[in-house]
Order: structure tokens, then sequence, then C-alpha cells
């Protein structure tokens, strides 16, 4: 049988029979690994950024390569610089890159009307319209300004449930935001 061969490329019979006995040198040494290289390697350059999916605004290192005239994110790691996590990230956001480069990413508006099946396609402007419309004629139609001869100057008409993919400034200020609509029912995930 020759050693060259086959069994030449499985890395423990290299291991065994060479020179390298703790495998931690050439015996380990495969094709694969040999062709390896860092994720980070094509990126043309690292922008700092922040987590986005909770509120503790972890680091990151976004690594980005100009792909055919755009640029396109090729790896997030956590940033060790970060005071708040010290290079370190949970799951959600060491897979935090799948939010800017996964093929079924949502990147239009969609809009269901009322009893409708289907989902339709909307732009951006008309479904902000539409929105503000109606948070203005719920406000409108459920405005009490007094209850049980009190003042309350508020609405019931709707009340805001945040995510925690905001950070803090962020609900503060959707907080300061519903509160001057008149809202009192603002809840956040984070919260719960």
């Amino acid at each position: 049988m020759d050693p060259r061969g086959r069994l030449g490329k499985w890395p423990v019979y290299r291991q065994l029979t060479g020179r390298d006995q703790l495998g931690r040198g050439t015996a380990a040494r495969s094709p694969g690994t040999e062709a390896a290289a860092p994720r980070t390697e094509s990126a043309d350059r690292v922008v700092s950024s922040i987590c986005p999916y909770c509120a503790v605004g972890c680091g990151q290192l976004v690594y980005v390569a100009r792909r055919d005239g755009t640029d396109a994110v090729t790896q997030i790691e956590g940033d060790p610089d970060s005071p708040v996590s010290r290079g370190r990230l949970c799951p959600k956001g060491a897979a935090s890159k799948q939010l800017v480069t996964h093929p079924g990413r949502q990147t239009t508006v969609l809009y269901r009307r009322p009893y409708a099946a289907e989902w339709e396609p909307l732009s951006l402007d008309r479904a902000m319209d539409m929105i503000a419309d109606r948070v203005v004629a719920a406000r409108e139609q459920t405005w009490q300004e007094t209850w049980q001869g009190k003042r309350v100057a508020r609405t019931m008409g709707f009340a805001s449930l945040g995510g925690a993919t905001l950070d803090n400034e962020e609900n503060y200020l959707i907080k300061k935001l519903w509160t001057a609509m008149g809202a009192i029912q603002i809840e956040n995930q984070a919260r719960i």
C-alpha cells in the first residue's frame, strides 16, 4: 500500500506516521485548510456599527467589499473596542449579517387590504401617509378630554408596543411621541 496514496491524504495517518505526532502542524494541514482564508480578508473597509437586535447596544465591525460598483457586506463581527460588549456578540448578533444579505429579506412595503387574500406592494411614501392619516383619525375619534369629571386629555384609540431592536434613545423618542399624542398604553418588548 502506498503511504502517499489514499492513506497519505488522511491527517490522522500523517500524524501517526510522520514527525508531527501531536497533530499541531503539517499533519493537520489539508488542501482545504491551505485554501482557507479569513472571511474578513476580502473586505475593502471596516465600518463600526451597533447590533440592531436589542437595546444593549453591542459594538459591531461591518466588513464591506466593493463588488460590481456597489458595496456588499462580507462579514460582521464583534468590536473589541466596544465598552459595552468588548468584542462579544450573542448568537443573534453574530448572525446579523443575514439582515442585510439574505435573499429572502423583505425590501418593499406590502399591504393587504381588508378582506383581501393577497398582499400588494405599496410605495413607502404612500404607506407612511396611510399610517399618519389613520393615527390622526383614531386620535380625533377617541379623544377624551375628561373622564368621570376629571381632566385626562388622552386617547384610548391606539397603543404602542415597541420592539427590542430599538436602542434606548429611539425608545425614549417613541415614548415621548406617543405620550405627546395622548396615548397611555405604551409598552416595549424589552420590558415584557
